[in-house]
């Protein structure tokens, strides 16, 4: 029963250990759909184009990344969850910035440029069937 109960508390404290840390942001149900010809949305009818929605956790940046490819990122920084950051999007229409911790994103994919932030941002599903993009997660 003793060995048991090691074999237990060990595979516990990997499980926990192999946590994403990134999981820590709210996982809120999202499953908007959005006519991207809607005037709101006019930022978006090109390639490069961002616009912030209402969704997730802290809201939603879609970026559309090509004349059929679009990225749905959640507002939320990864960094200190607990302070409910809200990531923007810099000049450059390019980096996400947390204006908290200084954190940066690149807009692409969520990927880091550079810390203190260890953890990408979290991305939805997108589908597109013109003119209506679905976001999911």
């Amino acid at each position: 029963m003793k060995r048991f109960l090691i074999f237990f508390s060990l595979v516990l404290l990997v499980l926990g250990a192999c946590r994403d840390r990134n999981s820590q942001v709210p996982l809120v149900g999202v499953n908007i759909v959005i006519n991207i010809n809607e005037p709101q949305y006019f930022d978006i009818s090109v390639p490069s184009g961002y616009v912030y929605i209402i969704g997730g956790s802290q809201g939603i940046i879609v970026y559309r990344a090509g004349q059929d490819e679009f990225v749905a990122i959640e507002r939320h920084s990864p960094y200190n969850v607990e302070d409910n950051c809200r990531v923007e999007v810099t000049e450059d229409g390019i980096i996400l910035e947390d204006p908290c911790s200084g954190s940066q994103w690149l807009i692409q994919d969520g990927s880091i440029v550079r810390g203190p932030t260890n953890f990408a941002l979290t991305l939805y599903n997108t589908e597109f069937q013109n003119p209506y993009l679905t976001i999911t997660n």
